[in-house]
């Protein structure tokens, strides 16, 4: 059954869609391609994991098969700005697939690689460029690209550009983008501040919304865990014993963290790397791309990498640390479950976490069933301090609560890559 010749795409657009596989689109591609086809300025909300980059990615492809012309040298047709290498590097491996056989070319340029190798790439134009902010200004500054000739801008997870402080940066490239101009800005969660981005960037926009803001994936299964800091390291080894080899994202709140307990996990023989601020980019990549291959079995990542890594396999993310921001909660686990299938959601909750966990409550209008372990008196999700008595799938073995306390004095055994 393919269903994305209901859209109005270009039938050179459809045949690529069933080479790669795709046969039905997700409702935020249902409600956002046809009005971007007609040209309309996109504001999308959906929860991540939903097929955003289609959403978006295929309207740009479709208009740009129908302009004739290649690019003149250092000019780019669209631009697709994106937060994180990480998330750059996915829209790309996302929409490559789809221009195979036509003449559209896609670059990218992020931080962390060869600046004058992206200079030499970029000397010959492109089609769609897709770009962290910090870096094309940085080719901007040395008049390696001109955006004149932009006719299509995406801004993608446009709230965590916001959050990091790319409002500066995205003042000092718009003014430089060619119009009329068509804008399709898409987010997860929709701050103050993004209104009054869309207002400043987009015309009369279509807003089309599949999830109501910090509302997690259906299929997603999450509890939590109430323990001290000092048990954490025995309980996440605990879990990672009982289905070895399924990929395990493991996300600590810093740098330092991740690092320390990657290693400690290297050191007890599981298949694990790490990929954080301190990374190479070079590194990071390989990190991923040995998890996608499942040659790694458990990332440990910071929220770098709670947008960007968009691997179907991932059947569990641990919070081993909750997040600063409860927004990041929702992205996290959203790196499972993702393309339809069942992921579960395991976070740890220390003591001096409750109230990051009331404001991740909050936000998501409901409350992680506890796991194991009892949260001080008045400190339990909205106050009430009863367990809801979260129960983990049955599909995976486990069958009653996880409430047995971490093994001691035993070396979790070694594992062989998945």
């Amino acid at each position: 059954m393919f269903d994305f010749d209901m859209l109005g795409l270009s039938p050179s657009l459809n045949t690529a869609l069933q080479n790669a596989n795709f046969t039905q689109p997700t409702p935020i591609q249902n409600q956002a391609v046809p009005l971007a086809l007609a040209g309309h300025d996109i504001m999308g909300l959906a929860q991540t994991g939903t097929g955003k980059t289609l959403a978006f990615g295929l309207p740009l492809i479709d208009h740009l098969l129908a302009e004739p012309g290649k690019p003149a040298p250092k000019t780019a047709k669209a631009l697709v700005l994106a937060p994180t290498r990480e998330l750059v590097n996915q829209i790309a491996e996302s929409l490559r697939p789809l221009v195979a056989g036509s003449k559209l070319r896609i670059a990218t340029v992020v931080g962390g690689q060869s600046i004058g190798r992206q200079i030499n790439l970029l000397a010959r134009g492109t089609d769609i460029l897709v770009a962290t902010p910090g870096r094309l200004i940085d080719l901007m500054d040395r008049r390696a690209v001109d955006l004149g000739e932009v006719r299509h801008l995406v801004l993608d997870e446009a709230d965590q550009m916001l959050d990091m402080g790319f409002i500066h940066a995205l003042r000092k490239i718009a003014p430089r983008l060619g119009t009329p101009r068509q804008t399709m800005l898409f987010s997860a969660t929709m701050p103050k501040q993004m209104e009054e981005l869309s207002r400043a960037y987009l015309k009369d926009p279509k807003r089309v919304q599949v999830a109501p803001p910090g509302k997690a994936a259906d299929k997603i299964t999450q509890s939590v865990h109430f323990l001290p800091k000092a048990e954490k390291p025995g309980k996440l080894r605990e879990i990672l014993d009982r289905d070895p080899g399924a990929l395990t994202l493991v996300f600590s709140r810093t740098k330092h963290g991740a690092e320390k307990l990657m290693k400690g996990l290297v050191a007890d023989g599981y298949n694990a790397a790490s990929i954080h601020g301190n990374k190479s980019q070079g590194q990071r990549d390989r990190a991923i791309k040995g998890f996608r291959a499942g040659d790694i079995s458990v990332l440990v990542a910071t929220d770098v990498a709670a947008r960007g890594i968009d691997i179907p396999g991932v059947a569990y993310v641990i919070n081993y640390d909750l997040p600063d921001t409860p927004d990041n909660y929702v992205h996290r686990i959203g790196r499972t479950a993702r393309a339809g299938r069942e992921g579960e959601a395991i976070a740890f909750c220390a003591p001096d976490e409750g109230d990051l966990l009331r404001q991740i409550q909050k936000v998501m209008k409901t409350e992680v069933p506890v796991a194991s372990g009892t949260f001080p008196e008045g400190e339990a999700g909205a106050g009430t301090g009863r367990r809801p008595g979260g129960q983990r799938r049955g599909n995976r073995g486990q069958g009653k609560p996880a409430s047995a306390a971490p093994s001691k004095g035993r070396r979790p055994r070694r594992r062989r890559a998945a």
